[in-house]
């Protein structure tokens, strides 16, 4: 994917609308009072959403710290766009904060690209081990050369195929050929999909519903709580768990934000992030376990009788053409194997 880049001898009546907008974002955000800055954070997930839950925390959290003086204004449901288009308005200063998908940030800091391969953790445990490393810090300050500058992991669980209702569901990677599957816009993701011999079309996870009811895709891959509180499983047939990526969420703020703040305002907001992401992963560790049950009650076929092994051989390889194609990732690769348990010819499926 190629990257977004700003344009170049822009008139400057054509700027105007955008400096104007976020003056007029930074002038609203100091209203409540004189001694009080408001940092806005939209997002495009629903306010079911454990993700949602820690960006509350996170509020909660900063409000506490500062005693009232710094405010997090959260804005959900996608009201201020789609994710990209979130991501695009931090990086112009017109918005304070946002919550990213790893995938969607490999388009503005290319080693995210990393968590597109297939099977890279053992388990969630071994992600965390890797987040608590300089290596993945390194990985949150990646992005900050676009104007983004990442505070904290959230967990995002494993993804897994799912398809529309009259679709066979998928027990081995050969049942995933031909069909059309709804992919992030990520580079890394539709290679993916590609070595599983389906073709990936990407689509705005917001437009997903309508794209499965009316036979736009075949299916999708997402999380168990993405799925539910989506209401996708509405039109899924079957939800297979073959657990093909561990792809976390990102909470980053834009440098347009973070250089108003003093150091110790930003170390606040660090702690404060890190705070949430503790509550983050018991509300989705809670709520994966209720989407399951809630999906199958529905009448979704959960498979857990699948191949991971056929997964994980269409795929081998992945991990050495990336580290040829972005040398900068070998750090990101070897602190993974660093925090690995088990070794990788003796690794068990993901869960």
């Amino acid at each position: 994917m190629t990257e977004p880049r700003p344009s170049r001898g822009a008139p400057a009546f054509l700027l105007l609308p955008v400096a104007l907008l976020a003056l007029a974002g930074w002038l609203r955000a100091t209203a409540p009072g004189a001694d009080a800055t408001v940092l806005r954070l939209a997002h495009a997930l629903n306010t079911e959403h454990p993700v949602h839950g820690g960006m509350v925390a996170f509020a909660d959290e900063v409000a506490r710290r500062s005693d009232g003086r710094l405010r997090v204004e959260i804005v959900a449901d996608g009201k201020l766009g789609s994710e990209r288009e979130l991501v695009e308005q931090v990086q112009l200063g017109s918005l304070a904060l946002t919550k990213a998908s790893a995938g969607q940030l490999e388009a503005f800091a290319p080693d995210y690209m990393v968590f597109g391969l297939p099977y890279l953790f053992d388990d969630g445990a071994h992600f965390w081990r890797f987040a608590a490393t300089p290596a993945a810090e390194a990985l949150l300050a990646s992005s900050e050369r676009r104007n983004l500058v990442g505070l904290t992991f959230y967990d995002a669980g494993v993804r897994s195929f799912y398809l529309a209702r009259g679709k066979p569901p998928v027990r081995r990677v050969e049942d995933l050929a031909g069909l059309s599957l709804r992919v992030m816009p990520s580079r890394t993701a539709m290679r993916m999909v590609e070595a599983f011999g389906a073709k990936p079309v990407p689509i705005p996870f917001g437009e997903l519903y309508t794209a499965i009811d009316s036979g736009t895709v075949d299916g999708a891959e997402n999380n168990a709580p993405s799925l539910f509180t989506s209401r996708q499983f509405e039109v899924a047939g079957s939800y297979s768990l073959n657990g093909h990526l561990l792809l976390p969420d990102v909470l980053v703020i834009g440098t347009a934000a973070w250089s108003r703040l003093s150091a110790d305002d930003q170390q606040l907001l660090r702690e404060a992030a890190q705070a949430s992401m503790a509550v983050q992963r018991r509300l989705w560790a809670e709520e994966e376990a209720r989407s399951l049950a809630a999906i199958r009650a529905a009448g979704v076929d959960v498979i857990d009788d699948v191949d991971v092994a056929g997964f994980r051989a269409a795929t081998a390889g992945f991990d050495d053409a990336l580290r040829a194609e972005r040398p900068s990732v070998a750090p990101l690769l070897a602190a993974i194997d660093a925090t690995r348990e088990t070794p990788a010819s003796v690794r068990e499926p993901v869960p």
